[in-house]
């Protein structure tokens, strides 16, 4: 196993600040300046508590998971030896029982499906109710959330990435500002007055298969992203949809913020909020235009593919899609 890089620091969502000092086989991890846990590497891909600082044994193992995920994105899962019964039980979420008596395995798969503490307004699913929308059957969908939806702290990009649901009063001006910009203009042809887009924004919040977020970085907005449910929106009949499948659509309006490693950070997110919103969700989709070479290599470089191009009445797209597996599977969190 690869060791991450010692001293760097990780902020958690919540604002607390994750250090780790190493020295040959033992980490020393704290947390704000206090001790939180050393551990002990046993052999390749083996770890061991060999002190809990912090009296919360479940929550210091979940930061030195957090740990190695973030700063070593090519290690696919980690090994635990000794962990205390009531710890593994309190993580019984994303830890699982190693093949070989007293171990316990944990898979960067399963551990970033967990949703906090990623999401900001964490819930369950919610119940299923079949209803008929525009001659659409299809479940009955939550009130949107409001607010700040998710946070991350991106290691690789030093930064954090965040997503908060859109405020027309706030946001309406940079809205139109971005829907203005020639490069913008040039894919969502969405251009217009502030009216014009006042109106296009409270149709979207009348929409119950819509939410539009404004993604940020260092909470500085950049961008602005719709999240859609598949199945009432006008993409379902090109493929075979899922009653739990989402769609984004995308457009970054501040030109410091565009680039692949900007972009790298913001799709991922986007993309692991998509699926955290509800597990039920398998896959995500997209339909850019079928000539917008550059994002579509982007999605591709993240793991999605193209599964077809076809014509929508006011362009040709090209269907972009992701599942559940494959994105936790690959290392575009850290």
């Amino acid at each position: 196993m690869n060791h991450p890089e010692s001293s760097r620091p990780l902020p958690l969502p919540d604002g607390r600040i994750l250090y780790a000092e190493q020295r040959e086989r033992d980490t020393w991890l704290s947390l704000d300046g206090q001790p939180l846990l050393h551990l002990c590497s046993l052999a390749e891909g083996v770890l061991q508590p060999v002190e809990v600082a912090s009296g919360d044994g479940a929550a210091a193992l979940w930061s030195a998971c957090y740990w190695w995920f973030a700063q070593a994105p090519e290690v696919a899962y980690l090994l635990w030896q000794g962990l205390d019964a009531d710890s593994a039980r309190r993580c019984q979420d994303w830890l699982r029982p190693g093949s070989e008596p007293g171990t316990w395995r944990v898979e960067r798969s399963v551990f970033w499906q967990v949703a906090q503490p990623w999401l900001q307004q964490a819930c369950g699913p919610y119940p299923e109710q079949l209803v008929m929308t525009d001659g659409k059957r299809h479940p009955l969908r939550r009130g949107k959330p409001v607010g700040e939806l998710y946070r991350r702290y991106d290691a690789r990009l030093g930064a954090w990435v965040s997503l908060r649901s859109l405020d027309i009063d706030t946001d309406l001006e940079r809205f139109s500002r971005w829907q203005n910009t020639p490069r913008v203009l040039q894919f969502w042809q969405e251009g217009g007055s502030l009216e014009q887009h006042r109106q296009y924004l409270q149709g979207i919040a009348a929409d119950p298969h819509v939410y539009s977020l404004i993604g940020c970085f260092d909470d500085q907005p950049f961008a602005y992203f719709e999240l859609y449910w598949a199945r009432e929106d006008r993409i379902a009949p090109f493929y075979g949809v899922d009653d739990y499948d989402r769609g984004i659509h995308m457009l970054v309006g501040e030109q410091a913020h565009r680039g692949p490693h900007k972009v790298a950070s913001w799709l991922a997110a986007l993309t692991h909020y998509a699926f955290l919103d509800d597990p039920r969700t398998r896959k995500v989709v997209a339909e850019p235009r079928a000539d917008n070479a550059k994002m579509i290599a982007y999605m591709q470089a993240l793991g999605y593919y193209r599964e077809k191009d076809f014509d929508f009445p006011h362009k040709r797209a090209a269907l972009m899609a992701i599942a559940r597996e494959r994105f936790f599977a690959g290392n575009a969190l850290c």
